[in-house]
């Protein structure tokens, strides 16, 4: 009864300091000013994603985007950054995680069709607002929305309809033409013909309203960065000092600013009796943490909220059943998804983003006892995450794997997390502009400045001589779990290679199938992508 009291109180004592610090006090080494509105409405964590007439399409980028089955699972698991292993009885879904890590998907996939109704479900409800009154910059704002599920589609399937109108049919376009009408939805947002390093923005109905549900100058700016960065992937045709400009734009006008040192906000996650836990969480750790709703760094974001906003559940996707009661969450996590051991280990010991991305050793509880699993086969009850995994099916180890735990827990989690997922966030555009740069004139020096900026953030020592594989591996350390690794090994002609549990697999697989239920639907109008 006494501990009950105790849980109560410190239950209690959380709750008051929820109500009595929902604004995040940002302390940084900034040397430029920034100046952040708040959303409309503020909650325990995540920011609500505002309350306005395009809330219903801004809505539709939480389908699928931080969930398991849909795109975020399929860029992810076809990857090397993780894996999700059969454990027995647990997770083998008919061998859909297993054909996604070995490269043998097909067109009945099922997460790869969820992945294609969930981005036709948002431009449905783009098409549907556009139809309505709505002023320029809204237009604007909704066009650009409806690129960037456009920009998924093209990246993913290839060649999809451009269904621009409620209730419309069209034609099946080829990959060149969704890219085009792309580039060319965000150059009209933007008021420009093309990106330049001197272009003039000043005819855009896109306003530069810092706002990181909405969408603005910088964010349209860095879809288009992304979209050229892989230009000759999507065209055959080399964009990347276009993509280096669109980045270089953002970063040198926008006012947003990296998170480094001194830029911290309260850690929900923190255990009142463990002293390992930090107070803060700082940096890195800052721009995913559960309220990281206001960082610095955040140019757009999907607005994941646990009470209104649904859709992120990374702990249950990744945590191991008993692991709930480390941070007392809600419901039982699943024992899903884990790093894999050769990612894992190329981070240094001392990159902050390995601390910060990553949930490895003993396990303890909210009160800092160790965490027993009493199901465990290998005769060791304590829990204890290891970076090797045995195998990855047909009995992978419980407790085998790094868990995912960049976008971090908060204490007493509901079954929804509040971290809100960056679309577009300036570390990235760093990494961007520094591999447009480079791949611009074939000289990786260029890239240096940038990648070193990135690099010192994380407290590593700069390099030098860079080339093209050490930056992929740079690349792949900032930006795990942010569904861009598949696209990185793509680009860098590494997809098809080997890795832990999967052999070379065909070139053909860098698109995924369309959907069997979808061409099935589509009553002769879709037709497959060529190997399948």
């Amino acid at each position: 009864m006494k501990n009950i009291h105790k849980a109560i109180f410190l239950c209690g004592g959380l709750l008051l300091w929820s109500c009595t610090d929902l604004e995040e006090n940002l302390v940084g080494e900034i040397d430029r000013p920034v100046s952040i509105d708040e959303p409309s409405t503020t909650f325990d964590g995540g920011g609500n994603g505002g309350n306005d007439a395009l809330s219903v399409a801004y809505s539709k980028l939480r389908d699928g985007s931080a969930s398991s089955g849909g795109y975020w699972a399929i860029q992810s698991v076809s990857s090397d950054e993780m894996a999700v292993t059969q454990k027995g009885g647990d997770w083998y879904d008919g061998g859909i995680w297993i054909d996604m890590h070995r490269h043998t998907f097909g067109p009945s996939n099922g997460p790869i069709n969820d992945s294609w109704t969930q981005q036709y479900g948002a431009i449905a409800a783009c098409n549907d607002l556009l139809k309505t009154s709505l002023d320029d910059n809204q237009t604007a704002q909704i066009k650009v929305l409806r690129a960037f599920f456009y920009y998924r589609l093209l990246d993913t399937y290839g060649r999809v309809k451009l269904v621009t109108t409620p209730g419309q049919d069209a034609p099946q376009s080829t990959r060149a033409q969704v890219f085009t009408f792309v580039e060319n939805e965000l150059l009209n947002a933007l008021g420009v013909s093309s990106v330049s390093a001197s272009m003039d923005l000043s005819n855009s109905p896109l306003t530069t309203d810092v706002n990181p549900y909405r969408v603005n100058q910088y964010a349209a700016l860095g879809i288009l960065a992304k979209l050229y960065l892989n230009a000759e992937v999507y065209t055959g045709t080399p964009r990347y000092t276009e993509a280096a400009d669109a980045a270089s734009y953002v970063i040198d006008n926008s006012g947003y600013v990296l998170c480094g040192v001194g830029c911290s906000v309260p850690n929900p996650g923190k255990r009142p009796v463990v002293d390992s836990d930090p107070d803060n969480l700082e940096g890195y750790a800052a721009v995913f943490a559960p309220n990281n709703q206001n960082n610095p760094e955040i140019i757009w974001s999907i607005a994941y909220d646990g009470v209104t906003g649904g859709g992120m559940n990374f702990a249950h996707m990744s945590l191991h059943y008993s692991s709930q009661f480390t941070w007392n969450l809600v419901s039982q996590p699943w024992n899903g998804y884990s790093a894999l051991e050769d990612f894992y280990n190329s981070y240094e010991d001392n990159d902050a983003r390995k601390k910060a991305n990553f949930i490895v050793g003993p396990q303890y509880d909210y009160n800092g006892s160790a965490i027993l699993d009493y199901a465990a086969t290998d005769g060791q009850l304590e829990l204890n995450y290891t970076p090797e995994i045995n195998e990855l099916e047909p009995n992978a180890s419980r407790k085998g794997g790094a868990r995912l735990g960049k976008f971090s827990f908060r204490l007493f989690g509901r079954d929804d997390q509040d971290n809100d997922m960056p679309i577009v966030r300036l570390g990235d555009l760093y990494l961007i502009r520094a591999e447009g740069r480079a791949r611009a004139v074939n000289n990786w020096s260029l890239a240096e400045a940038d990648v070193n900026t990135i690099r010192t953030r994380a407290g590593l020592a700069p390099l030098a001589g860079l080339n093209a594989d050490t930056f992929l591996a740079e690349r792949g350390r900032e930006m795990f779990m942010e569904v861009t690794r598949r696209q990185d090994l793509i680009r860098f002609g590494k997809f098809d290679d080997a890795w832990w549990e999967k052999t070379n697999s065909d070139p053909h697989k860098a698109l995924f199938p369309i959907p069997q239920p979808q061409i099935d639907a589509s009553k002769g109008t879709l037709t497959q992508n060529p190997g399948y």
